[in-house]
């Protein structure tokens, strides 16, 4: 379950990021402007970063999900062993 949730969520940065740096890469191979390509894809990169790596404010109900559903599991898990 955890990984639908990481790969909606991953889905819905690239939205943001895919644009900026297709028009990072057409400012900066294209018209020649270098530092306001440069600066669009280095944002772009940073976006995908920060939501890959940092717990955002809004990311602590999905953790909090993950948690729970793996404890169910878990739990679930050791009952058919026995």
């Amino acid at each position: 379950m955890g990984g639908v949730i990481d790969t909606i969520e991953l889905a819905g940065v690239l939205v943001l990021a895919l644009p900026a740096a297709l028009a990072g890469l057409e400012l900066l191979l294209v018209r020649g402007e270098t530092a306001v390509g440069a600066v669009l894809i280095g944002l772009a990169i940073a976006l995908v970063i920060v939501q890959r790596r940092f717990t955002l404010p809004s990311d602590v109900p999905a953790a909090a999900a993950k948690r729970v559903v793996g404890a169910v599991r878990v739990d679930g898990d050791e009952k058919n062993d026995r």
